[in-house]
């Protein structure tokens, strides 16, 4: 393994009664991007407002981009980028006006936030809306924007806190084309997401957090292989899927699912086997779990 850009060891967070983070330990490999699975309420969002300094733990260590958090916190906010779950955008000004505004802010020249402004403009696809004020903006062009204006002075790593959430499917994947780029040239990206295709699309690394746990991690394809083999899908006669049943892989058990799904569906129902998905996976991990508290 390369340089680590997140590491984090025993980190533990409560409110209250709540154990919301349990013994979190996770190491994210520079230039790559690490994708944290959970549902609401799982600890997502706590785990991130930890890391990117929002919030502090109760116990543990962690070390972003070489520097310690309990010793350097100045450190690390020079290290890195946030965009959180809303964007975080003034409505009333423009794209350009926003961005322009957020250079000037981070210390760069009149002319050099000019130039920057129109770096992110293109690079974003914003050029055309650039002099429109952001509140007449779709929420795909106002995830963009606040993308943009995280990158004004690009950090070594970058916090993503579900940010395709309400996007159209359209949006959602220009967004994962601009993260695509954004690992190519060299950022380390950390994104938490309710969207399993998300992760499998995006992540050289995915974690699966329930009940402040860290319960599983590898790779996409490696949690596939882990947790899931075939699985036998049955339509009815509008190819509507009404059953799915998990199995082994094994010649042995596809005929115990067929047969068990002779008693429980028509006769005439259609079958088909695929590989496992993401959402699998998922389901097979949080099941596994004894009454597992993700709300």
């Amino acid at each position: 393994m390369g340089k680590i850009a997140i590491e984090v060891r025993g980190l533990h967070k409560r409110y209250g009664d709540k154990i919301v983070l349990s013994g979190i330990d996770l190491a994210v490999p520079a230039g790559t991007v690490f994708a944290l699975l959970g549902r609401n309420g799982a600890g997502k969002t706590t785990l991130i407002h930890i890391l990117s300094t929002l919030a502090s733990a109760d116990a543990g260590e962690v070390r972003i981009a070489g520097r310690d958090l309990s010793s350097d916190a100045n450190g690390v906010r020079g290290a890195i980028s946030l965009t959180g779950q809303f964007a975080a955008v003034d409505a009333m000004l423009t794209g350009r006006e926003n961005l322009h505004m957020l250079c000037r802010l981070s210390g760069l020249s009149p002319s050099a936030s000019r130039q920057r402004t129109a770096e992110l403009l293109d690079a974003f696809d914003l050029k055309d809306a650039a002099g429109k004020r952001v509140g007449s903006y779709s929420g795909g062009m106002r995830r963009r924007l606040d993308l943009a204006l995280s990158l004004v002075r690009p950090k070594p790593v970058l916090f993503l806190d579900e940010p395709t959430t309400g996007l159209d499917a359209m949006s959602r994947r220009a967004l994962w084309t601009m993260i695509r780029k954004l690992r190519e040239q060299g950022m380390t990206i950390f994104l938490t997401t309710q969207y399993l295709e998300e992760a499998d699309e995006l992540a050289d690394q995915i974690a699966v957090l329930a009940d402040g746990r860290l319960i599983a991690s590898g790779s996409a394809s490696e949690l596939k292989a882990r947790f899931g083999e075939a699985v036998i899908e049955i339509s009815n006669d509008d190819d509507v899927i009404i059953r799915t049943l998990p199995t082994d892989g094994t010649i042995q058990d596809v005929n115990r699912a067929l047969q068990e799904a002779l008693r429980i569906v028509p006769a005439n129902a259609k079958v088909a086997i695929r590989q496992p998905s993401m959402e699998d996976v998922f389901l097979a991990l949080t099941g596994r779990e004894e009454e597992v508290a993700v709300g």
